[in-house]
């Protein structure tokens, strides 16, 4: 959410920020709001006052005639001030409906643009490899032994989800705990959460309102499954106030995901790159507001770790203002070489939220003077299944197996090369 004092003070030069981002702020409307807001509450205040000097008056009145006159009186006022209450209610909840639905700002470093054909490349790493074969792209490796089967998963649930076996089911694991290890060892703390979040929580990272479409709600509870980690991780200090010496704080956390892709028909529909149920390591922070530029580079350098140490080509780009997402002010988007595709495809997007998160959750960093709203971060570092779908790929040999990157040959037990065929 954004700074209500900051729209107030600088309306326009918002309004033309956001529509960098494809949004019409629609500055009439939030002045009306405001000011009706504005007016219910001083009549609200007034009120208030005026029942309080009543009530003063009328406990040190002697006079039984005059005390019945100012009790007449005060309970015409007790009944204006009980409407006028209801009244300011509904004007701030009107309010911040209106300010839920505005997404963040962008800062000035993220181009301009409309869409992702007009992100910045920023640079290309890793060496893509060449086929003396015809490439075969993930789905028909795993499928050619068995070890993906989609079939399965539809039987079990509907399309869109998979069915990991045998050394594949166990890469997708090692995966998990590599990159798990290699984030402890950069100085993250591993935490556990749960996979079903409250409303509030949605909310307060912005999933909510604007983004319902896209979740799976088990409506019976009004509760929700988490589309990523930054959710139940990002509120555990919701409402709280953070010691400004425990900062930075630096979470990392496996879980599955779980979307409902709305609008994504017909798109990826083969293999594995979008899922209605997907595993990703998250990693989320928690720092000054002076140290989140700084930090959102240093969250990016660790999940590129990842891609490194694999050896999977990758390139870095930056988000331009149309392609960012609803809660971000700026975004990095780390993309793997998909051989079989020829192209790149997003395996990290890592972005800086500034305190328009921490507004809606009440996160503050306790201060001397006024206590001040932290920033916030989130990247994921990585996602399992577009990892493993990348190294299937990049890492195929002319016979259908698969050479395990050195750094998982420990994880998979001392295996080097996935024989599916056996």
């Amino acid at each position: 959410m954004l700074d209500i004092n900051l729209i107030r003070k600088n309306s326009k030069d918002i309004k033309l920020n956001l529509s960098q981002k494809g949004f019409e702020f629609d500055i009439k409307k939030f002045e009306e709001l405001d000011l009706q807001r504005k007016d219910i509450q001083i009549k609200t205040e007034s009120l208030q006052e005026k029942s309080n000097i009543f009530a003063k008056e009328i406990a040190n009145e002697k006079d039984e005639n005059l005390k019945a006159n100012k009790l007449s009186k005060a309970t015409v006022i007790s009944k204006e001030l009980k409407a006028a209450k209801l009244d300011l209610e509904l004007a701030i909840k009107n309010l911040n409906k209106f300010l839920l639905e505005i997404p963040n700002i962008t800062l000035n470093s993220v181009p301009d643009g409309k869409s992702e054909k007009e992100n910045k490349l920023i640079y290309e790493k890793g060496t893509k490899p060449e086929f003396t074969f015809k490439v075969k792209d993930h789905q028909e490796i795993g499928e050619m032994y068995d070890g993906i089967n989609f079939e399965q998963s539809a039987k079990i649930s509907k399309s869109r989800f998979v069915v990991f076996k045998s050394e594949i089911a166990k890469l997708h694991r090692a995966l998990i705990q590599f990159m798990l290890d290699c984030h402890l060892k950069s100085g993250y703390e591993e935490i556990y959460v749960p996979y079903l979040v409250n409303k509030e929580s949605l909310i307060g990272t912005g999933q909510l309102p604007k983004f319902e479409a896209d979740l799976f709600k088990i409506a019976e509870h009004d509760m929700y499954l988490i589309p990523t980690a930054e959710v139940p991780v990002s509120n555990i200090y919701k409402n709280q106030i953070i010691n400004s010496e425990d900062l930075p704080i630096n979470y990392v956390a496996h879980t599955p995901c779980f979307r409902s892709e709305a609008g994504s028909y017909g798109k990826d529909t083969k293999g594995i790159i979008r899922q209605h149920q997907f595993d990703k390591v998250e990693l989320v922070k928690f720092v000054h507001p002076e140290d989140s530029e700084k930090e959102l580079e240093n969250l990016t350098k660790d999940a590129e770790g990842i891609l490194t140490n694999l050896n999977l080509p990758y390139r870095k780009v930056i988000l331009c203002s149309g392609d960012t997402g609803f809660a971000s002010s700026k975004t990095y988007d780390l993309e793997v070489w998909f051989p079989s595709q020829g192209t790149y495809r997003e395996i990290s997007s890592c972005s800086n939220f500034r305190d328009f998160q921490s507004r809606r959750m009440k996160i503050r960093i306790k201060q001397s003077k006024e206590n001040i709203y932290c920033h916030t971060l989130n990247g994921s570092g990585l996602a399992i299944g577009r990892t493993l779908a990348a190294i299937m790929e990049n890492n195929q040999t002319e016979y259908g197996s698969i050479i395990v990157p050195d750094v998982l040959v420990e994880y998979m037990g001392g295996i080097k090369e996935l024989n599916l065929s056996r």
